[in-house]
């Protein structure tokens, strides 16, 4: 001990922060000294992230436990994503085990994952194709194996889970109790009046549109908002105080919620959120005639050109557009985005009116009725087809990432501002880390390519850690002036709930002035 008591603070500080973070928590324990020299290693905040393939379990999860908790770092909260044959409660269960119970934890079943494998040190967009399966299901040897992992240390910040429940005895969703347990959250540990950002998982048989549009409404445009809205998902909220609800409730999502510490108002992390769109519009706008809902899944719909009177034929057009996609060798997948009048927050916390867009896959059609997945659209609604398109996705790919360039131009200028000592070439300084949201028909078989998804942000951020996931409805929601792309106008719809899309989230951190 007397060695160290000789060390300058630099040295003690070099040495501390080379140790893994069971090891320095250990540390922050020997007296004052180290308690306070620690306590200015893990000052700013920090993300971890990591990926295995290893197709045990067990094993997958003392990898990326490992990688995460190889440098300093006391858990604020954890997202892990896996595949369909591992054991959901299983690894959730061992997750905990290691990062303790006391922090919030989400754990999702995912459609393939993305991150560095920090073993081998590459970056992997691992796809599964695969649509059905389990632990016992019977697999060859290069089925779906892996998880990736995203832990975060976010001092500043106040973090909990917030489930959207289902009573077992009532068909209504609780959305709006959703919405209003959101915002008394903020209430109680922030100054601010909505949190700063919120990623959402959905279960995958609930029907997430009303509900990302609610939150919308509800929300100021500033919040972020991204996610899975087709999950299979458990969680947990860090204090049980939830457990009690298991036996009468189904959750039919789960929001973890980022909301200033009023306590804590040194520096500023910063939610930032841009995309690649993979479809685009053609074809005349149509009006909706006549909708049936055949069950909680599909309806059925007619309808007519905008400005006449004659019904479509809804089969033929089909039929025509699918054998025109297959004959120029394209994606035959084929959607109608339904603009609907909602009303939203202005930036004064008002409510206006406003156009939302909802995308429902076209399944097929009769003679007069189009036949599509998702319930919800209105006689009167206008609608346009929208195809999933390589091209398109590969520019707003482009798009996207020259967007994460100027965004972080802008970051290196503010830290200049605020004449920190953090504000060098380093991207650690400047990017904490980010997730993607892709779509799991993306990825190397649309693009024909690997990496495309990914590539926007790791290039932009080389030495940031990332997570993403492939997933069945990418959320993906924050300011305008992000979310558009090119052919888009000010008058455009919003749309949070997308298709085909791929949504990048970032997190940055601004560093407080320094004093003179």
């Amino acid at each position: 001990m007397s060695g160290f008591s000789l060390m300058t603070e630099e040295i003690m500080q070099n040495i501390l922060s080379r140790l893994p973070a069971l090891t320095f928590a250990y540390a922050t324990c020997v007296d004052k000294r180290w308690y306070k020299t620690c306590s200015q290693i893990l000052k700013r905040p920090k993300l971890a992230s990591a990926l295995s393939l290893n197709p045990s379990v067990h094993d997958a999860v003392e990898e990326v436990i490992e990688q995460v908790l190889s440098e300093p770092i006391r858990p604020h909260f954890a997202i892990a994503c896996i595949c369909k044959q591992f054991n959901l409660e299983l690894t959730h269960g061992l997750i905990i085990k290691k990062l303790g119970s006391n922090i919030p934890i989400i754990t999702n079943v995912a459609s393939g994952i993305i991150g560095v494998d920090g073993l081998a040190d590459e970056l992997y967009e691992e796809k599964w194709e695969s649509t059905t399966g389990g632990p016992n299901s019977q697999v060859s040897d290069t089925a779906e194996r892996g998880l990736v992992l995203l832990v975060g240390f976010l001092p500043g910040l106040k973090i909990g889970t917030i489930p959207l429940l289902r009573s077992r005895k009532e068909s209504d969703t609780l959305a709006d109790k959703f919405v209003m347990d959101i915002f008394h959250y903020t209430a109680v540990v922030s100054d601010c009046a909505a949190p700063t950002g919120i990623i959402l998982f959905g279960d995958k048989a609930a029907d997430m549109k009303p509900i990302v549009a609610k939150m919308d409404s509800a929300m100021p445009e500033e919040t972020v908002i991204v996610g899975d809205a087709s999950a299979d998902f458990i969680f947990r909220n860090g204090d049980n105080s939830l457990n009690h609800l298991a036996h009468s409730c189904h959750f039919q999502a789960v929001a973890l919620v980022f909301a200033r510490d009023r306590y804590k108002p040194e520096g500023e992390i910063q939610f930032h959120v841009t995309m690649s769109k993979g479809v685009m519009p053609f074809g005349p706008k149509l009006e909706a005639v006549w909708v049936l809902q055949k069950d909680l899944e599909h309806s059925w719909l007619s309808a007519k050109l905008e400005g006449q009177d004659g019904i479509v034929a809804a089969g033929e057009i089909v039929n025509d557009i699918k054998q025109q996609f297959m004959d120029a060798e394209m994606s035959a997948d084929i959607y109608i985005g339904v603009t609907k009048e909602t009303k939203r927050t202005n930036d004064s916390g008002n409510l206006v009116p406003g156009k939302y867009l909802d995308f429902y896959e076209v399944r097929g059609g009769g003679d007069r009725y189009f036949f599509v997945n998702g319930v919800g659209i209105q006689r009167g609604d206008s609608f346009l087809f929208y195809q999933a398109d390589s091209e398109t996705a590969s520019s707003t790919c482009d798009h996207a990432f020259n967007k994460l360039l100027a965004m972080k131009a802008e970051l290196k200028s503010k830290n200049y501002l605020h004449l920190s000592k953090f504000a060098d070439n380093d991207d650690k300084k400047e990017v904490l880390g980010g997730f993607i949201f892709s779509c799991y028909r993306r990825g190397e078989s649309f693009f024909g390519d690997p990496f495309v998804d990914s590539y926007p942000f790791c290039d932009s951020f080389p030495t940031a850690p990332v997570a993403g996931i492939f997933c069945r409805g990418e959320i993906g929601r924050g300011p305008k002036s992000l979310m558009n792309e090119e052919y888009e106008d000010e008058n455009s719809p919003r749309c949070c709930l997308h298709v085909y899309s791929t949504i990048y989230l970032v997190m940055s951190y601004l560093p407080p002035p320094l004093e003179n």
